[in-house]
């Protein structure tokens, strides 16, 4: 792939499903904050961009009717700019990136955005009315095999306890109140007023700019006493699995030769993206063959990644990888993952986007992945360089 620039990533703060303060805030409400947002810290003028293209991992309902297209009017972005709604589950920012740098490598524009928006408040896990293919579920029932099961079947495979489990999702909270003590997601966080209904039901303007989900307090103590959810005999608890949350992300690309004739700032660049299947029942250990295959083509040993971004869908899954790759953990969620911040599907790979490419330029690291589980049996990864 030829030099594509990230000259700008933002994201919502992510706030808590059901109970959160964007609860009752729609989707394309602030897909569009980060849509401008980028614009905006991007210097480039609205007109310019070409595409919008955002990943959603439930598009219906409020984030139905081609929900990037309604953020891009949301936006202020003009009729011109064409947008796109992508779904690949738990990837599908990430995805959506690498779509708009493909496009730009392939030639057919220069500017395009891409993100990802999810409220988990509004439409539920599987939607609003969720259909099985009758044929499939009767001969490969393994295709729906639930979310929480595949984890249990991943720490049951790969002997992965129940302590190792809470003791990463402590830290996984440890490093996410860390961060936000320390600021370090300031940079990449857009604050903006949501209106949110309070207990009384009035309605009331909150100032919402901080994540939700990380508890300084959590212990290991705490997480123990927790009942595991899925399965009686299993090790997976609602503490060392992500959270259900709300948010939105979203990143300007730009073709690198141009955007330096511009001098424009770039960021970082956007270097490659595989994608790899994996059984649909064992889906948490998506991340290993998709790092793998993803350095493999782009020439790379582990030991020159200096970050890694691997979503946290389930502790179990996480621990899994590290293991299996022989990952240094200090380099693996420095600023924790889901477990702590939360899981809005769609946006999820576009934020570990924002976030990674601060942290590559906090410890001065060359280059860093993006990687996660996606439901269905698969893994994704993206390589990011540092301008």
């Amino acid at each position: 792939m030829k030099d594509i620039a990230i000259l700008s990533s933002v994201r919502t703060a992510i706030g808590k499903g059901v109970k959160g303060t964007l609860k009752d805030v729609r989707p394309d409400t602030f897909g569009a904050v980060v849509v401008k947002e980028a614009i905006l810290r991007a210097g480039i003028n609205s007109s310019d961009v070409e595409d919008v293209v955002m990943g959603c991992a439930m598009p219906e309902a409020e984030q139905g009717m081609n929900v990037a297209r309604t953020i891009a009017f949301l936006a202020g972005l003009p009729h011109s700019t064409s947008a796109v709604t992508v779904n690949r589950f738990c990837s599908s920012g990430l995805h959506a990136i690498a779509d708009v740098a493909k496009a730009i490598h392939a030639n057919q524009y220069q500017v395009g955005i891409g993100g990802g928006v999810e409220s988990m408040s509004l439409v539920p896990m599987g939607g609003h009315k969720p259909s099985v293919h009758p044929y499939l579920m009767q001969t490969y029932p393994e295709a729906y095999t639930p979310m929480g099961i595949t984890a249990e079947n991943v720490a049951k495979k790969y002997d992965i306890s129940r302590q190792a489990q809470d003791e990463f999702s402590v830290e996984s909270h440890r490093r996410a109140s860390l961060a936000i003590k320390n600021g370090w997601f300031d940079d990449e966080i857009v604050a903006f007023d949501a209106e949110v209904f309070g207990e009384d039901g009035i309605k009331k303007t909150v100032r919402f700019s901080k994540d939700e989900g990380p508890r300084a307090d959590t212990t290991l103590a705490a997480l123990e006493k927790l009942k595991t959810v899925f399965d009686k005999s299993g090790t997976v608890t609602a503490g060392n699995a992500s959270q259900i949350s709300d948010g939105a992300a979203a990143a300007v690309l730009m073709d690198a030769k141009a955007a330096k004739a511009a001098q424009y700032k770039i960021m970082g660049y956007f270097r490659g993206f595989v994608t790899a299947g994996v059984p649909p029942e064992m889906m948490g250990i998506g991340p290993v063959p998709a790092i793998r295959k993803l350095l493999g083509q782009m020439g790379l040993k582990i030991d020159e990644i200096g970050v890694f971004e691997i979503n946290e869908a389930f502790a179990a899954q996480v621990v899994y990888s590290i293991r299996e790759l022989g990952l240094d953990p200090a380099k693996v969620n420095p600023c924790g993952g889901a477990v702590a911040l939360g899981h809005p599907l769609g946006c999820t790979g576009a934020r570990q986007v924002a976030t990674i490419l601060r942290e590559m330029k906090r410890r001065q690291e060359k280059f860093g992945v993006v990687s996660m589980c996606i439901g269905g049996g698969m893994g994704a990864a993206g390589l990011i360089e540092l301008a």
